[in-house]
């Protein structure tokens, strides 16, 4: 008895129920994921807003001291923003979410390159630091600081938020030409930036032609910001560290006092490409799955990184404000005098000696 051969159209329905079965065997793992981008996401509000209200309060936010955080603060709140939007949209159904998402997740990777740039920026300014003093400490002249920003730090901090925007603008225009957004009706779709199936798609779901390009074009974007944005934190701390040594030992003495801020400058070292590892690691390695093998990115691998992923990628504000913030002793100086504000009872005299030293926390910390 011969068996009744099935219709293509028999074929694209079976893979379509194939395909819906599969979407709806991850919900949970959707659901997870949804939760923890929606928590750690709002830490890195609270975390980055506190340095930027800290710092507005005082109206510090111009000063060469603070305005690299300040700026970097700025733009991981914006981002952790946009991933509360995207976790707040999950469960919404309409179709004209599909572009919303769309376009959010280009705003985002505009906004999490700019913190990669601030990021490297903070550093530079952090190196700027240690090199001033260094030649100061080798001249024996007093060095000439200023309240107010450079024009090469002012330029530098337009770049980095002006390059990410003339990286992605191709984005915005081709997509909306080839209407990219068309393929953002799964329920995922406002998730983390790479965020998509854990699950196989058939042939016909996938992105072809310049979606796929544009596609392609963001996550290569991605990666290479990163690697380059890496690899700046670690050569400039690297000189930064042996800079700091000869400032410390430039009077030929070496306590307890010296030894202790060698420690803590080493920490520095370590910590500052660890933490920036540690919050875009998963990401890197979805991306280059996504990039390479595509298919390793779906199943239990899938579920991993995209859980890692919500875990790090959108805590970076909040471990950002410890790391980059709240361990520097001139931030610190800046929240005591937010607590315990009285320049209304001071004489003249005491408010030009504490604006000396505010003055005075022109250091490493």
């Amino acid at each position: 008895m011969m068996l009744d051969a099935e219709t293509p159209q028999d074929i694209f329905t079976n893979n379509s129920e194939t395909n819906t079965t599969r979407a709806q065997d991850w919900t949970d793992v959707y659901e997870a994921v949804r939760w923890i981008q929606l928590i750690m996401a709002l830490l890195s509000v609270l975390g980055s807003g506190s340095i930027i209200v800290c710092v507005m309060l005082q109206r510090l936010s111009r000063t060469p001291e603070l305005q690299p955080l300040f700026l970097l603060s700025v733009s991981d709140l914006l981002l952790a923003l946009c991933w509360l939007i995207g976790a707040a949209l999950y469960s919404e159904r309409c179709n004209i979410l599909n572009t919303l998402c769309y376009h959010l997740h280009i705003i985002e990777e505009i906004l999490y390159m700019a913190s990669f740039f601030y990021t490297l920026n903070y550093v530079w300014n952090l190196f700027t630091c240690i090199r001033e003093k260094y030649i100061t400490c080798m001249t024996g002249y007093p060095g000439r600081f200023s309240n107010r920003v450079s024009t090469a730090g002012k330029i530098t901090a337009l770049l980095s938020c002006l390059f990410p925007v003339l990286l992605m603008t191709p984005v915005f225009a081709v997509a909306d030409i080839s209407r990219c957004q068309a393929n953002f009706s799964e329920p995922y779709r406002c998730l983390l930036m790479h965020t998509g199936a854990v699950f196989s798609v058939s042939h016909h779901h996938r992105q072809v032609g310049p979606c796929s390009a544009i596609r392609t074009y963001c996550i290569s974007i991605f990666l290479t910001s990163f690697l380059l944005t890496l690899i700046g934190i670690m050569v400039l701390m690297g000189k930064a560290r042996r800079i700091y040594r000869r400032v410390v030992s430039c009077n030929g003495y070496l306590g307890n006092q010296q030894r202790a801020s060698f420690r803590v400058m080493d920490w520095r070292m370590i910590l500052y490409p660890v933490i920036f590892i540690f919050c875009w690691g998963p990401a890197v390695v979805l991306a280059v799955l996504l990039l390479v093998a595509p298919s390793g990115s779906h199943g239990k691998i899938g579920v991993t990184l995209y859980i890692l992923q919500a875990l790090t990628s959108a805590s970076q504000g909040f471990l950002n404000c410890l790391v980059y913030g709240w361990t520097r002793g001139s931030l610190r100086g800046v929240s005591r005098t937010v607590l315990c504000r009285d320049t209304d009872t001071q004489t003249p005299l005491l408010r030009s000696q504490k604006t000396r030293g505010y003055q005075s926390t022109r250091t490493t910390g």
